[in-house]
Parts: C-alpha cells; sequence; structure tokens
C-alpha cells in the first residue's frame, strides 16, 4: 500500500544552537485517510487538523518561514514567536510539522524520526522503506532520565540536575520511549530499538536484541539478536544468546529472515534466509559458505554450500558430534510457542 504522501505533527527537542536532536511526533495522516493519533496537539478550538488543513500550514511555513507554533496556542496574550526563538537559543521543544511527498533517501532528522515511526506502528513492513541517509542525518544524542540531551551539554547539566543518569550515547532512541506496540512484552526495553516492527503475540527477553527496520510479522519468541534487516515469520523462536546476520556492516548484502514455525537454538548463528518450519541446532553458525552435507536418505548424500538451501522449508541443521561435519536433512519436529507466554494482555 502506498502511503505518500503523508503529513505528521509534533515536537523537537532541541540542543543550545538550535539543532534537532529527536521528534515526538503526535500524529501522522496520510491524504488516502490513513491516520494515527498518538497524543492530538492543542490545536486552537474547532480546528480540523485534518492532512488538506496540515497541507496548507505546512506549505505556508516553507514558503514564508513562519513558526508553526503559533496555531499551537489559544490564548491571544500567548507570544509563541518569542518563545520560539527564546527555546531555540537556549535548547527546548519545538513543535514541528513535517510532510514526506514519496520515499526518497533520507535528509534530516524529521524526515529519518518519521519514517522509524512508521515501521514501529507497523504501517510498513521492514525492508519496504528507503532509509539511505538515516546515519548521517541522524545526531549522536545522550539518552537520559530527563529525555535527549546533546552529549556537549551533559557535563554542564550536571551542575543543575544532581539525578541525571546516561542511560545511552546513541543515534537512535528506545522504541517505547516513543511507541508502544500493543499486546508486545519486552523484558528489557534498551534492547528494542524505534523503528523495530513488534507484531501483537511477541516476546523480547531479557537478551533479546532487535534493531531497527527488523522485527517479527506474528507471535514469536525473541531471546537472540535480530539484526537490521532481518524479519521473524510467526511462531517462531529464537533461543538464548542467538544471532541473525544484518546488512548494515561486514559485507553482507544478503537479507537474512526466518520464516513461520522455526528454532534457532541457543547460541545459533544465522546467515542464509530459513523457510517455513526449520531448526538450527544450539549452538551451530551457518553462513551462506558453510558446506553442508545433504542428507536426503541412507545411501544420498550430497555436499552443497548453505546458500543453496535458503527459503528451502522443513529442514533440520545439525553439527555431527563424531566428525564436526555440519549435515541437514528434513525436519519431521514442530514448533510451538507456549500460548500463556505470548498472550500478551
Amino acid at each position: 500500500m502506498n502511503i505518500f504522501p503523508l503529513i505528521a505533527i509534533g515536537y523537537c527537542t532541541t540542543n543550545n544552537q538550535g539543532e534537532i536532536l529527536d521528534v515526538r511526533y503526535k500524529q501522522i495522516c496520510t491524504k488516502g485517510g490513513k491516520e494515527v493519533i498518538l497524543t492530538r496537539p492543542s490545536w486552537p478550538s474547532g480546528f480540523e487538523n485534518k492532512f488538506e488543513k496540515l497541507n496548507d500550514i505546512y506549505k505556508a511555513s516553507e514558503e514564508y518561514g513562519f513558526n508553526p507554533s503559533t496555531f499551537a496556542h489559544t490564548d491571544p496574550e500567548d507570544t509563541p514567536r518569542d518563545e520560539w526563538e527564546e527555546n531555540k537559543a537556549s535548547g527546548g521543544d519545538l513543535l514541528q510539522i513535517h510532510k514526506l511527498d514519496k520515499d526518497e533517501p533520507i535528509k534530516n532528522v524529521k524526515d529519518a524520526y518519521l519514517k522509524l515511526y512508521l515501521l514501529s506502528l507497523k504501517w510498513v513492513k521492514p525492508n519496504s522503506l528507503n532509509l539511505d541517509g538515516i546515519f548521517s542525518a541522524l545526531p549522536n544524542v545522550a539518552w537520559t532520565n530527563l529525555g535527549p540531551m546533546d552529549p556537549g551539554q551533559v557535563e554542564e547539566s550536571r551542575h543543575w540536575v544532581s539525578n541525571l543518569h546516561i542511560r545511552s550515547l546513541d543515534k537512535f532512541p528506545c522504541l517505547t520511549d516513543y511507541v508502544i506496540p500493543p499486546g508486545v512484552r519486552i523484558a528489557d526495553t534498551s534492547r528494542v530499538r524505534l523503528g523495530a516492527y513488534l507484531s501483537e503475540g511477541t516476546t523480547v527477553m531479557h537478551e533479546g536484541f532487535v534493531n531497527f527496520n527488523a522485527g517479527t510479522l506474528g507471535p514469536a519468541m525473541i531471546e537472540g539478536r535480530v539484526s537490521a534487516g532481518v524479519v521473524i515469520g510467526a511462531n517462531s523462536d529464537l533461543g538464548g544468546g542467538c544471532s541473525t546476520m544484518g546488512t548494515l556492516s561486514g559485507g553482507n548484502d544478503v537479507k537474512i529472515s526466518v520464516g513461520e514455525d522455526c528454532l534457532l537454538g541457543a547460541n545459533s548463528g544465522l546467515g542464509i534466509p530459513l523457510g517455513n518450519r526449520c531448526i538450527v541446532e544450539a549452538g551451530l553458525y551457518i553462513t551462506a559458505g558453510t558446506k553442508v552435507e545433504l542428507i536426503k536418505s541412507k545411501d544420498e548424500i550430497k555436499e552443497v554450500k548453505a546458500s543453496e538451501l535458503a527459503f528451502k522449508d522443513d529442514l533440520l541443521f545439525i553439527r555431527n558430534s563424531l566428525t564436526g561435519t555440519v549435515q541437514c536433512r528434513q525436519n519431521t519436529k514442530s514448533v510451538n510457542l507456549n500460548e500463556d507466554l505470548h498472550s500478551n494482555n
């Protein structure tokens, strides 16, 4: 489904130089009528904040350079322009109206956050958006108990805030600081980034990690690493400490995916896309170039590269404990999630 063009309203945090650190979107709406309201902005009474009206404000702000915060104040004695200038000078929250006409490479922080929101709100699936330029667009931010902060201003802030706690220094925030996905359980929220796509019934345990532009397409148990670009099918289980290869660095350009009803054993690793109903035994790391003995019968054994088995269903990958050879045979076992663990009401 084409969701563009779309417009979003939110507030950004700025540093002392007026540079945007993050954007917390409150409402997103498309020209086609799709809409989500996270927290309704404080518009004047009777103002209809639909796509067409917001588009008029956006075009005027771009053409004439006025501050859209004017529309968020109802008290005639307010002086929003002065407040806006003061906030810009000292660092603070500024109202933003941002529009994406089409899916183009990311140019700035507002583009980046809006696309991360689209993923975490599940408007679009992982690998369906153009995220080129996201790392250069996002600033490194000190994520604190008092909100995002410019790392260069942290030490100065300690003089007037005694309980300042730095949770991380990173370009990406935690998912749950911006979006609460319904029907999901996350044991350690610091291990799931904004831009993760988590379907209802997903449980992410303490050792689980889900990057941006990655996630689950149905109920799943995540106790391992879901790297950027990786998609996990419904009713699959990623065991403790397991890993899926990403494409952000290291030269790998193949998008890894796990089909439905699969199991990656504890401390296993995956470097090929799996089909449905596959199992990788604990401790076994499979890369595209891994030599595998494909066992079709007692008398029919063929050596293949693991990449030749990509996307194939009903496979069981093991390592022969006597010879050390990686072997693959038909999987006759089923993977069943514990329903009590995934009814995340």
